[in-house]
């Protein structure tokens, strides 16, 4: 261990760690340990320092400035020893010094919030009252330094704290030097003697008292006993009594107390104000020092002689030195900071010790005085326990003290005390404003806004750092009084409705509702019921407002195909096939765009390169890779998989061989789109294609015979068609039934018919023959009102007979609207929409194909386009087909919900395009 350099001031813990070599003269004799603590201002030269250099005689503490050591904000102790007088000082320095201050604002960042700002300063109050519950255990006298002439009150208040985490930690301290060489008393007690506690304050420069010592507004002719400094002190010494008896931190026994204070010597002293003048002051100590050094050095005088003679030489220089007041007729002269100190030290050195005690019957309190070798192991064990937990055995004692600190919360959080009552007050209101005007059964949305009312209401009744720990609590409550049995079901029906029922689980399959379970298993219900149709249209039934894509577009049809229309003739639109057992939906994939019109070039380049296999009619080979079902198409047959659907528009898709076999292993989980991966089929089709019967079983002149239309608004519009019969060599440019002939002329070949063709007007004339065909657009409301529309914003409305008059091609031209304004609109406010649930199509008895390609985008782009999982269906002619709708659209993203009120509704559409009538091939000869 290094031997500790005296000449200059160390932390406390550098001194009990190092090994003191003590002068043979001193090692025996008692040591006083006077400890300093308090207050500074924001002035260049630190008072706390200025004083130790006062009372050292000596330079330790760098009065402008010093080195910035970069120390850790929290409270730490300097120790400076001086062996010949026999004193130790120990000054406690924390951040209600202005060094440690700017230290502690660096350290704390600047976001951070007001709560933890306020942690960070109680830690460090805490941190505090440890180094001064030290101080207090290991010191005969304190100091207590204050900048101004003001007693803080707000040390009665640290003070009782202090003595009540002393009563708490004094088992662990008593454990902590059970061993150490120190008497039963200082054992029992766990100081040397209760310290006696000093004030130290310093007088502003408005106090300064005038050059002749009389008061202002005074008689100057009278003269006073004191001066006014002393009367302040005394002032002083009577205010700072009666506050500590009052609150019972001074009592008559001193060895209950947590300090002392003397009853018939000052304990006040106040420090004058500094000249003005700093030349004339500087000149003054110049001139003091020499006249000290002029005066005779005094022989060395050992023992208590010592301390008499040094008490006299501190008394004749505080006349010119520290008083700075001459002596006026009839004053008392003011005495030395030095002196002053030490007529209390020389009770600790004499061993006469401290009788503070008052009252009827005083006792008297345990007095020692260690020695600097038995000091040293007890203020190190203490230190151990308090401050710094480096031994490994004094650990568990370090923890069992940090536990104890709660004590300190109702003594020095005051302002957290006082901000946890407001905030506690404060959370009844909010509750209340959160429960009021609630449903039993609330959603998300409506607990979020009752929280928001309820912050609200807490927010203008709760104050203080305790705020943000009960916001959130007022958080926590609101939620487990929603959870509890008020939250409603989240999920929300295909028409945008949600669930009326509290919060529940599905039934799995084959399990029946229950009730009585928590959470309940219930299916879900809107309280939504309307009237739809079947799938061919002829009944009506009332229906659940469906949550599921299979509810909405095929469990409800398939029902009533069991009581009207299951014996139909139909076109089965394919449907997902397994081949295992275990099948599963396919991943969610990234939605893909519809192919490009540009693209279509390219795709007409691939298939005009096969013609062989583009102009098959044969389905694709069944013998192609288990790779190529799931969807994992090589390179080759990449550039096919792109262009498959390209000219929908243009000309009927040719079936290829290229064309993906859809997969038997996954399915896809929502309905058929523009967006879905190829090669993957639903396990059921929400679209229907059913035949009514033969073209003459609609009749124009009544319309459709099915229940639930308005009256005049069930006839089809007429669709004339022009049958072209071409001669004989023009009949290879006929059109094949699937379109995959070129539409070019044969080269020295001319269109009949054409002017300027070299045909004359004989047998190469066409002769054009017409066929009427009949198309119905119906609309459906949610009360099974139904009606032909005539246009986009037009109702078929007939009210004689002879049939509708608007044409067809209107509505075969131009994008129809998938929802329209209800004609017959409730008594509500609230606007009802018609839906567009069935197309009707008349196929007459002629040489005629005609293509049925649906294509309905339920909502503005990027919603993809819906269409059957068949597109470009050929209708047998003679006939009467009902192609029926989806009820809902929904992607596996979810569903597209219909419009709501002051929404567009021209980007709910069907494209144009869905219905194209070409000339057949005649029947080979």
């Amino acid at each position: 261990m290094r031997e500790a350099n005296m000449a200059e001031p160390v932390s406390v813990g550098a001194l009990l760690q190092s090994e003191l070599v003590e002068d043979a003269l001193y090692r025996e004799e008692g040591l006083c340990v006077v400890g300093i603590f308090g207050k500074s201002n924001m002035q260049l030269a630190p008072l706390k320092e200025s004083l130790v250099n006062t009372l050292a005689d000596k330079h330790l503490f760098a009065l402008f400035g010093g080195p910035e050591d970069g120390g850790t904000a929290d409270s730490h102790i300097q120790a400076f020893y001086n062996q010949e007088d026999r004193v130790l000082y120990l000054l406690l320095s924390s951040v209600c010094d202005s060094r440690q201050l700017l230290r502690a604002c660096q350290t704390l960042s600047a976001g951070a919030g007001h709560s933890d700002a306020h942690d960070f300063w109680k830690g460090l109050e805490r941190q505090h009252c440890l180094h001064l519950l030290y101080m207090f255990s290991v010191c005969h006298v304190l100091l207590l330094v204050h900048p101004n002439q003001t007693f803080d009150v707000t040390y009665d208040r640290f003070f009782r704290a202090l003595d009540a985490v002393r009563q708490k930690v004094l088992p662990m301290i008593r454990a902590a030097i059970k061993d150490c060489p120190v008497s039963k008393e200082w054992k029992l007690n766990c100081r040397p003697c209760p310290p006696r506690l000093l004030f130290v304050f310093q007088m502003n420069g408005t106090l300064k008292v005038s050059a002749n010592g009389s008061e202002s507004g005074g008689n100057p002719d009278k003269p006073k006993k004191h001066s006014p400094r002393r009367r302040l002190q005394h002032a002083l010494e009577d205010q700072i009594y009666r506050i500590f008896r009052k609150s019972r931190v001074l009592t008559n026994q001193s060895s209950n107390c947590l300090f002392t204070v003397p009853a018939n010597q000052a304990f006040v002293y106040v420090i004058p104000a500094t000249e003005e003048d700093p030349v004339g002051t500087l000149l003054a100590q110049l001139r003091s020092n020499c006249i000290l050094c002029e005066q005779e050095t005094p022989t060395v005088v050992r023992g208590p002689r010592r301390y008499q003679q040094m008490r006299r030489s501190a008394r004749q220089a505080s006349f010119s030195i520290d008083s700075g007041i001459a002596p006026l007729g009839g004053q008392l002269t003011d005495c030395s900071l030095k002196e002053f100190l030490w007529q209390h030290v020389e009770l600790v050195l004499t061993k006469k010790g401290f009788d503070d005690s008052v009252g009827r019957n005083p006792q008297p309190s345990h007095f020692e005085l260690p020695t600097y070798s038995k000091w040293v192991q007890v203020a190190s064990r203490l230190h151990h326990v308090l401050i710094s937990t480096t031994e490994e055995e004094m650990a568990e004692l370090s923890t069992k003290v940090q536990g104890q600190l709660k004590v300190l919360e109702g003594f020095l959080e005051a302002d957290t005390k006082f901000s946890e009552i407001r905030c506690q007050k404060a959370l009844p209101l909010a509750h209340s404003a959160y429960q009021s005007n609630l449903p039993h059964n609330y959603t998300t949305t409506v607990h979020k806004n009752q929280l928001a009312q309820a912050l609200r209401v807490y927010s203008q009744h709760a104050r203080g750092v305790a705020f943000q720990r009960y916001a959130l609590q007022l958080h926590e409550d609101c939620y487990k009084f929603w959870s509890n049995g008020h939250q409603l079901c989240e999920e929300r029906s295909l028409t945008d409705q949600h669930c009326v029922h509290k919060f529940h689980l599905l039934p799995q399959p084959g399990e029946k509702p229950d009730m009585d379970r928590n959470p309940p298993i219930l299916n879900h219900n809107s309280r939504g019921r309307s009237t739809s149709s079947c799938n061919c249209g002829r009944k009506q039934a009332p229906r659940e407002d469906p949550f599921d894509v299979q509810g909405a577009n095929y469990d409800f049809f398939q029902i009533l195909d069991e009581k009207c229309c299951g014996k139909l003739e139909r076109i089965e639109f394919p449907v997902f096939q397994p081949s295992t057992p275990d099948a599963a939906p396919a991943p969610n994939q990234a939605q893909q765009l519809p192919i490009e019109p540009s693209e279509s070039g390219e795709a007409e380049k691939v298939k005009e390169q096969e013609p062989s296999t583009a102009q098959s009619h044969t389905p694709a080979d069944t013998s192609l890779s288990l790779a190529l079902s799931l969807g994992q198409s090589s390179d080759s047959l990449g550039t096919y998989g792109e262009g498959d659907g390209a000219e929908t528009q243009v000309q009927p898709k040719r079936p290829s061989l290229v064309d993906r076999q859809p997969s038997t292993v996954e399915y896809l989980p929502g309905m058929m789109h523009s967006g879905c991966s190829k090669g993957l089929l639903p396990k059921f089709s929400s679209w229907s294609l059913v035949k009514l019967g033969t073209a003459k079983s609609y009749n124009c002149h009544t319309g459709l015979e099915q229940p639930g239309f308005l009256p005049g608004s069930s006839f089809l519009l007429p669709w004339d068609l022009v049958i072209r019969s071409r001669s004989e060599e023009d009949t290879g440019l006929t059109e094949s039934l699937d379109g995959s002939t070129s539409s070019w002329p044969a080269p020295n070949k001319t269109l009949v018919g054409k002017r300027g063709s070299t045909g004359g007007l004989g047998r190469s004339r066409r002769r054009d023959d017409m066929a009427r065909a009949f198309v119905g657009f119906e609309y459906e409301d949610s009360r099974g009102r139904r009606f032909i529309s005539s246009g986009p914003d037009k109702i078929v409305k007939v009210l004689g007979p002879g049939g509708a008059k608007d044409p067809a091609t209107r509505v075969l031209n131009t994008d129809m609207p998938l929802y329209i304004p209800s004609p017959s609109q409730g008594r509500g406010l609230k606007s009802h929409y018609a839906q567009l649930a069935r197309l009707f199509i008349v196929v007459p008895d002629a040489p005629l194909e005609v293509t049925l390609n649906p294509q309905v985008q339920p909502g503005l782009p990027p919603c993809p386009v819906f269409h059957p999982e068949q597109t470009e269906i050929v209708l047998p002619s003679d006939s009467l087909w009902v192609l029926r709708f989806p009820y809902s659209y929904a992607t596996d993203h979810g569903p597209c919900y219909p419009p709501k009120e002051n929404q567009p509704l021209t980007n709910y559409k069907v494209l144009r395009g869905i219905l194209k009538a070409t000339t057949a091939n005649p029947p080979p000869q």
